[in-house]
């Protein structure tokens, strides 16, 4: 870890220099040398990091979702060109130029912040060694050394030997039980954080093999950062449980104003703007009047839940606009009813043996001789039969009459008695 550190020294002076402005600032109200004040400096490092993030985040959701949208037509083409690699790698890159999407854009922030993260390492490294390092003189090197947060060294880490962490001033037992609580927390907001990404932001209606990769992160980062963990200095453990944090509540706000189309938090989110509008008459807000706009845009291609919001305004009398208003229509209540209504008398499809034996019971009933209706209306017809024909064809018409009211099928033999 040390190596790799040493690889970013040439940052180190403008981290530590961010540290020093931000101790100044927290050094007046708490102390220069407690760890509220070396502690919130570290947290306020992160936060300026995040902020200066934010537009490389926004590509990495916009790239994560094109990237679960173009699953399918991707597995088509590994599927298309199986024995073509070459073929099926220009495809893919094809795929992506058309569409936008960076593979490679779902790891910008990891990528971007990780300069920051080892040279606060190679920083508190130094600190712990009791060397001068970027702007950090004499004076705040023996103030650094000086900050416990929760009775641990700012530079400690949970593998040091208790010579080391004497020299700074504490216990082993106090240094060991605050990096085990510090690395718990972060491990768990890391997994939290995956999880209500797979749970809440997928469309789970689109089984890929993205999805099953994801799931598999959701486990194996936290364990690696668990394992990372014991030798990471505390400054470092409060470096990344802030970021990991600060990505959660970013990531949770993205989740609840802007969903994946057909996901759980898309319902969520639709439903809320459905009754925002029932109780103001209106679509009220930027956000979910772009929203409104874009499931306009889509027409017939909207997925369920997209539809199950249009027939909810129906319902009240509104119809969605193409600038992401709603306003009142007749028409769409009609629509709205009438389709409901097509769909509640739409006869259940039957199977071929549920209509065979159907036709059966149904000729069954009308040939039956036990109904007094049939029988008086046979005998009627026979007689007007018998006055009106000839004598000749009355024979011929009972037994068309005779054979008509026989049922389809093999016929039981007479008694020889009765013939």
């Amino acid at each position: 870890m040390d190596t790799i550190a040493s690889l970013f020294s040439f940052i180190t002076w403008p981290v530590s220099w961010v540290i020093v402005q931000f101790h100044k600032l927290y050094g007046a109200i708490f102390g220069p040398d407690t760890g509220w004040a070396w502690g919130l400096s570290i947290v306020s490092l992160v936060v300026l990091i995040r902020i200066c993030l934010i537009p490389l985040f926004v590509k990495q959701i916009k790239s994560t979702r094109n990237m679960q949208l173009l699953q399918p037509k991707m597995k088509a083409i590994q599927e298309r060109y199986k024995s073509d690699k070459q073929r099926q790698s220009e495809e893919m890159m094809k795929l992506y130029k058309e569409t936008g999407t960076n593979p490679l854009s779902s790891c910008l922030p990891i990528i971007a912040q990780s300069p920051f993260f080892f040279a606060l390492y190679h920083v508190l490294s130094a600190i712990a060694s009791n060397k001068k390092i970027g702007v950090i003189d004499q004076s705040l090197l023996d103030s650094a050394r000086q900050a416990h947060i929760f009775g641990a060294p700012l530079a400690a880490k949970f593998m040091d030997s208790a010579e080391k962490v004497d020299a700074l001033g504490a216990s082993l037992t106090d240094v060991r039980i605050v990096t085990a609580v510090m690395i718990v927390m972060m491990s768990a907001s890391q997994f939290f954080t995956q999880r209500q990404l797979m749970t809440k932001n997928v469309d789970l209606t689109v089984k890929t093999p993205y999805m099953q990769q994801q799931k598999m992160l959701m486990y194996i980062f936290p364990l690696i950062f668990a394992v990372m963990g014991i030798n990471f200095p505390v400054g470092v453990l409060v470096y990344w449980l802030t970021t990991n944090v600060w990505t959660m509540g970013q990531q949770m706000y993205v989740i609840n104003q802007n969903p994946t189309p057909g996901s759980k938090a898309q319902e969520q989110y639709l439903g809320r703007v459905l009754k925002s509008v029932t109780a103001h008459g209106e679509v009220r807000g930027r956000t979910r009047r772009n929203t409104v706009k874009r499931i306009v845009a889509k027409g017939p291609d909207r997925n369920d839940i997209e539809r199950k919001f249009v027939v909810g305004l129906a319902k009240m009398g509104l119809a969605p606009q193409e600038d992401g208003t709603v306003a009142k229509s007749d028409t769409a209540v009609a629509e709205a009813e009438g389709g409901a209504a097509q769909r509640r008398q739409q006869p259940k499809r039957q199977t071929k043996a549920q209509r065979q034996t159907g036709a059966v019971h149904q000729g069954g009933k009308d040939d039956d001789p036990g109904e007094p209706v049939s029988k008086t209306s046979l005998k009627k017809s026979t007689a007007q039969d018998d006055k009106s024909k000839p004598a000749g064809k009355t024979a011929s018409g009972s037994s068309r009459q005779a054979k008509s009211g026989q049922r389809k099928g093999p016929q039981r033999p007479k008694h020889p008695s009765k013939k």
